[in-house]
Formats: structure tokens, sequence, C-alpha cells
């Protein structure tokens, strides 16, 4: 049995019912009663999220299921980025580690297992800089194995205070490094996939507000990886930073589920993709999204097998 549990973090806003899913799910993990729960409450950004925000407040005090937890209500409105970059600094250097979680996550009855053990395999491997919950859905991998890449996922994942840095988010600091490497951001793209430079140039103009993108760059430069499960032990069940769409029961980003209820895992067992896997990359491609917003769109009717053929033999799906 893991010592130390990592104390788990969840940020919550205004949407009660997924609040609901993602706290029933976890309650439901093996190692639940043994950890610390800290969960963050943002404000509202308006008058109409007022009421929202206070309906989702009182549901968190009823929480139980727990060893304890812990409750912080801001009270203006942080947003998600400053809110998870405030609120991890704050109880990682507390705690040495983290499990993070947003408000609409559901995990696997082993999910905290998984990350806990983890978190003590790698904790003197400096060159693992996080550990995800969720996992893609992979072909060309072993189910006993698990998988490094050097970007990671914000779908509930864990990490430990020696590499969670503040400076990670430095706006300034990351216009400095592209500035002096003007090849890097080509890299970055070629070994992230073609979303992330889009989306690391709409944050450092303002345009958006992502952590996460922020700290995937930093971690690559730095050489970084980040550890997987070949089963995933989360599914997205809202809109997160990737935009994946369940309305439909299809996502480009839709993956499969743990079902064992495995406790154990030999971390021992592990495949480096980071040199331009295709399996991995081609999740974040245009063309892929594409064809995936298409089945969604075409799910009901007769055109769904010619569009399955057509990318197929486009994209060799």
């Amino acid at each position: 049995m893991v010592e130390k549990l990592a104390p788990i973090i969840l940020f919550t806003y205004n949407r009660l019912e997924e609040t609901k899913q993602t706290i029933e799910a976890l309650k439901k993990n093996f190692l639940a009663p043994k950890s610390e729960l800290f969960i963050f409450s943002d404000g509202p950004k308006s008058h109409y999220a007022k009421d929202k925000v206070k309906v989702v407040r009182d549901y968190i005090k009823t929480i139980k299921g727990f060893k304890k937890i812990t409750i912080f209500e801001s009270k203006t409105n942080e947003g998600l980025a400053n809110s998870i970059i405030s609120g991890v600094t704050e109880i990682i250097n507390k705690y040495g580690k983290v499990i993070v979680l947003e408000d609409d996550l559901l995990t696997t009855p082993n999910f905290l297992d998984f990350m806990n053990q983890a978190l003590l395999f790698f904790e003197l491997n400096s060159s693992i800089y996080s550990i995800n919950g969720y996992s893609l859905a992979l072909k060309k991998i072993k189910l006993d194995f698990h998988y490094i890449h050097s970007r990671s996922f914000p779908w509930g994942w864990a990490t430990w205070k020696n590499r969670w840095d503040i400076n990670q988010f430095d706006k300034k600091k990351i216009n400095q490094i592209i500035q002096k490497y003007p090849k890097l951001l080509n890299d970055f793209e070629s070994d992230n996939g073609n979303d992330v430079v889009k989306m690391l140039k709409r944050t450092l103009t303002g345009e958006i507000s992502s952590w996460y993108i922020r700290w995937i760059f930093n971690n690559y430069v730095s050489g970084k990886k980040s550890l997987f499960p070949v089963t995933s032990k989360v599914e997205n069940i809202g809109s997160g930073p990737l935009a994946t769409n369940y309305s439909g029961g299809v996502s480009a980003y839709k993956t499969i589920n743990d079902k064992s209820y495995l406790r154990k895992f030999d971390f021992k067992k592990i495949v480096d993709i980071s040199e331009n896997d295709q399996d991995f990359l081609k999740f974040f491609t245009r063309r892929y999204k594409v064809y995936y917003r298409l089945k969604l769109m075409t799910k009901l009717s007769g055109l769904k097998l010619i569009v399955n053929e057509i990318f197929q033999r486009f994209y060799r799906l």
C-alpha cells in the first residue's frame, strides 16, 4: 500500500452536474477514504454566474467520503489558468506533490492507485515532469506497458514540488526563449502536435489564458517527459482545453477506459514515443479532427460509411 498519499486538488466553477459526477466517481476510488481533498471554487465572472457558483458551493460543502476536505472560495473570478497556477503552488509547497482534477473528469476506481504509485516510483527521476491519468487510444502499445511523451494532458494529472516552478508560466521569459531560438517553435510543433504553437501564441498575446501550454512548452525545452497509462483512468465529460465534444458520443479524444480494477502497476515497462510518433500526434492534426466532426455529423445518416472510407484512405486511419 502506498504511504503518504498525495493530496487531491479539484478546481470548480459553476457546473453543478459535472461537479457531482466528478465527485461521485472520485469517491468510488479505492484510496478516496485515505486521501485529502482540496477544492478551489472560483468566483463568478458575471452576475448571471453568481447563482450557479453558489449552488456549486452549497453542494461541495456536503461532500463526504474523504480523509479530510478543505474548501477555498475565491471572492473574485481568477479564471482557470490563474486558479490552477496559484492553487497548485499553494498545496504543492506544503505537501511536495499533488494530484489535480477539474470539474468535468470521471475517474476509474484505480485512478488514485495509479497516480500515487507513479508519483512514488518516479519521485527521484527528474526527467519525468508529470503523471497523466488520461490516455489517448493508441493502438501500437501493449496493454501492460506505459508510455512517455514530451506533451502531457490537463485531464487528471500529478506532479512534484521540484518540478513545478511558477516561473514556467512567465510570458516574458517564454518570449525571451523563443526570440533566442527562432527555430524552436517549429520543433515544438513537429514533436507535440499541430495545435501547440497556435495555442502558445494566443496565450502569449492574451487572446486566451492557458497554463497548460506554457507548462508543456517549458518542459519540452528542458527535455522532460510525461508518463501515460495505456488504458485511460480518466474520461472527460465536458468541453475541456482540447475542445473534446462528447455530445454525440464521438470525439477525437475518446479513449479506452480502464475497467480492470487493477491496483498494482509495473512502471518498469515503459515505451518512449517522443520521437515523431504519428500514432500519438495524429490526434492533434486538423485532418483527424475534421474526420471526427464529419463522423459526428453523419452518425445517423447513410453518409457515415462514405465519410469513413474517404478519410481512411486520405489519412490511413
